[in-house]
């Protein structure tokens, strides 16, 4: 696929693509012989993997250092694991904080009629 198609299909811009290949946010992606970006399922698999994980806030430093170990091959599996764990932990602890909020904020919404009298 080209970058267009690429870009159409997980709703990023084509500068967005090409931003997470140049700071390593996913591995090189194939060229044709012409230049022009040849995305892969492969390159695709990471551009989804990636865009999941920037979509619940994990720190782009973390994902190019993802990125890198997991280049570097199963030798660095479990640091890679342990990585994901921190993430999933810190996703736990926001997913946690905002049901408190959600649950603090309809219960003003509930009863905001009788705050309003007092």
């Amino acid at each position: 696929m080209i970058i267009s198609e690429v870009s159409e299909k997980y709703g990023m811009t084509q500068d967005t693509l090409r931003y997470y290949e140049r700071v390593g946010l996913i591995p090189p992606v194939p060229r044709k012989s012409n230049g022009i970006r040849d995305y892969d399922d492969y390159s695709c698999g990471w551009i989804e993997f990636i865009h999941c994980m920037r979509k619940t806030g994990v720190p782009v430093e973390v994902l190019v250092e993802y990125v890198q170990l997991y280049q570097q091959g199963s030798k660095t599996k479990e640091i890679r694991k342990e990585l994901l764990l921190t993430e999933l932990n810190r996703l736990d602890d926001r997913i946690a904080n905002l049901q408190a909020t959600r649950e603090r904020l309809a219960c003003k919404i509930e009863n905001y009629d009788d705050l309003e009298k007092s």
